[in-house]
């Protein structure tokens, strides 16, 4: 029972502030769970994951319950518009919901007269539930997003005591709620939100973002009944071949690799999650779910779930793949998108041939009416589109206009739409232009040569197309400086004879010949800074097939170039060479002592970090895991 407490104890830790509570609750052997369905559905379903404002009975669902209290004194630029508060261009309402560190307000701008949601962050709670990180990653991946079903983030109002997130606003609430109150959907209902659930993840996944909490309380519905995923506080930035292992999200909704505490990539957690949610929304109730927690783990691992049999063959089919124990065996998105039942009345615009649309149109008529209501020129409001700065207030209130026409219109959102769903094709027709909010494919430019700064540990900073990803890879965390960090490891590289190129002085590629089978082993090193203290250094296998740098690309260095902290690097542009210093980048704090007082190794042990497996022929992987086996150990001595 204790290895399990404990278990649970990390897993909802990592979870909204408000499961320490109910953690509480459970080592007293008091009951982990509440109905949340009424008796006269037939059906019950539970979660452990709900705030601690939210107020349930066996009765049924109530609504959110505003608590006592304030959100802390607002700012100096807040003033009362007509007994109201106002904050910048938006007028604040009333109360949507309390959360456990702050308010949600229905807002409307002063201007356009458009609604929005107005999420009310107060900094002093937020720093003592120490909840910063969370916070800053849904605002980092809102920001990034504009899809038809991800809530959409207009701006964000900071200051001393509070942070505004001025959010897209939806009128129908939580889909959670919208099944207690109805119960199990129609299959054709169910089949088109979970399809608008999946574009949303395939999504968040194409720009390197897992979500990780995904449940019916996170997936909001419009007036329209359409999906909008939402609370992005939990979600990861991946970056290629990148493991997890924090046990996020919630209990019932959560992968068994997850609450087990085993290494996860990250896109296959959500594929889970979404299959819970497509039960739920089919049958009323959740396929895993038990008020004895290490019961209810049991039940996730095992993978056996009851099917009621009123249920299509084709959709168990598709719950059997998504909810498959195993990782490696679980469905992909791909495969979910080629099901004959996911596939039937699939919207065209939810997964588009060609998401390469121009994002340079710009509506005439929006653009008129910000010109209008701020008595400002049309360069003005052009000049903040085309900066891509979301923030200002001219090109905030176009995208409010523009989202609002197409809400009012019923127009599906053409960022990426190659062409619209046949539905509405009628209605729109003549009216609709291609909406101006497309955003281009996330493909980061590579760097100039010339510039060896130490790269911060961001996805944007992606592989650019037509290179391969790597199979493989490793890491190790450090708070050294990235100087020192270079400097042993290419001490241990001398040590253990490997032979390297310095492509900058915070990339290098490694090789090493196996002295019995005479095969060569390649990798590379790349060092990122993970945040002010942190830094990672990256191991990744290179393939022979793989493409690569052209050979003139740097000056390669046997291993006694040790502690050479300036290299020369050839650029392929302009074929000139450029010196560059490792010392341009400094931390903001350093760790002090040793390189290897201070590294703390990624690898789990059973990737053989502990010990040096015996090569295989012709087995690169082998070989790799090796190379990198026997660098981090002479590192952590």
């Amino acid at each position: 029972m204790f290895e399990y407490v404990t278990k649970i104890s990390e897993f909802c830790l990592c979870s909204e502030g408000n499961t320490v509570t109910r953690l509480r609750a459970l080592t007293n052997h008091a009951r982990a769970g509440v109905d949340l369905f009424p008796p006269c559905v037939g059906e019950r379903i539970r979660s452990r994951s709900r705030d601690a404002h939210r107020v349930r009975s066996v009765s049924g669902c109530s609504k959110l319950t505003p608590q006592k209290g304030r959100c802390g004194k607002m700012a100096t630029e807040k003033q009362k518009h007509e007994g109201r508060v106002k904050i910048g261009h938006y007028i604040l309402g009333d109360t949507l919901g309390v959360g456990t560190f702050g308010k949600v307000k229905v807002g409307q701008h002063e201007l356009t007269k458009h609604q929005v949601a107005v999420k009310i962050l107060n900094r002093q709670k937020i720093r003592s539930l120490d909840v910063v990180g969370k916070i800053r990653r849904e605002i980092q991946n809102l920001k990034l997003f504009r899809h038809p079903h991800i809530i959409k983030l207009y701006q964000v109002i900071s200051t001393p005591t509070d942070i505004f997130m001025v959010m897209e606003y939806v009128s129908g609430g939580e889909l959670f709620d919208y099944i207690c109150k109805n119960g199990k959907l129609e299959e054709k209902e169910s089949r088109r939100l979970f399809q608008q659930i999946i574009s949303a993840v395939d999504y968040c996944h194409r720009h390197m973002v897992v979500h990780r909490d995904l449940k019916p309380e996170n997936v909001l519905l419009d007036a329209h009944m359409n999906a909008k995923i939402a609370d992005f506080g939990l979600s990861n930035m991946m970056s290629d071949g990148e493991f997890l292992r924090t046990s996020c999200g919630s209990p019932n909704y959560a992968a068994p690799e997850v609450i087990s505490g085993r290494l996860y990539a990250g896109p296959e957690v959500d594929i889970w999650s979404s299959g819970v949610i497509l039960y739920a929304l089919l049958c009323g109730t959740l396929p895993f779910d038990d008020d004895h927690v290490p019961t209810l783990f049991k039940k996730i691992c095992d993978g056996i779930f009851f099917t009621p049999q009123y249920l299509n063959p084709s959709v168990v089919s598709l719950l059997k793949h998504m909810l498959q124990v195993d990782p490696m065996k679980r469905a992909t998105i791909k495969e979910i998108r080629e099901d004959d039942w996911f596939k039937q009345d699939l919207p065209k615009y939810l997964f588009p041939e060609d998401p390469s649309y121009s994002n340079n149109m710009i509506d005439d008529e929006a653009l008129k009416e910000v010109c209008e209501k701020f008595e400002c020129t049309e360069e003005e409001v052009l000049s903040c589109i085309y900066s891509r700065n979301h923030q200002d207030p001219l090109a905030v209130a176009y995208h409010l206009i523009i989202d609002n026409r197409r809400i009012m219109s019923e127009a599906k959102d053409f960022y990426l739409a190659s062409s619209p769903p046949d539905n509405f094709l009628d209605d729109v027709a003549g009216i609709i232009k291609p909406h101006p909010e497309r955003l281009p494919i996330f493909v980061a430019e590579p760097p100039p040569r010339s510039r060896h700064t130490l790269d911060e540990l961001n996805p944007q900073k992606s592989k650019h197309q037509g290179v391969r990803r790597a199979k493989w890879h490793l890491g190790i965390r450090s708070q050294s400086r990235p100087n020192d960090i270079m400097t042993e490891v290419c001490r241990a590289m001398k040590q253990l004879d490997y032979e390297w190129k310095v492509v900058n002085p915070y990339y290098l590629r490694v090789r090493r010949k196996n002295p019995i089978t005479g095969m060569q082993t390649k990798m590379s090193l790349q060092l990122y800074q993970v945040d002010s203290r942190t830094y990672l250094l990256d191991f990744r296998s290179i393939d022979d097939d793989m493409l690569e740098t052209k050979s003139g690309t740097a000056t390669p260095l046997r291993s006694g170039s040790v502690g050479n902290h300036r290299a020369t690097v050839k650029s392929d542009a302009e074929g000139a060479d450029v010196s560059a210093t490792s010392s341009t980048v400094q931390p903001t704090k350093t760790a002090e002592g040793s390189l290897g007082s201070s590294l703390t190794s990624s690898v789990d042990s059973s990737g053989g970090a502990d010990s040096t497996p015996a090569p295989r022929p012709g087995s690169h992987t082998i070989e790799f895991f090796e190379m990198c086996a026997n660098l981090i150990k002479l590192l952590a001595r």
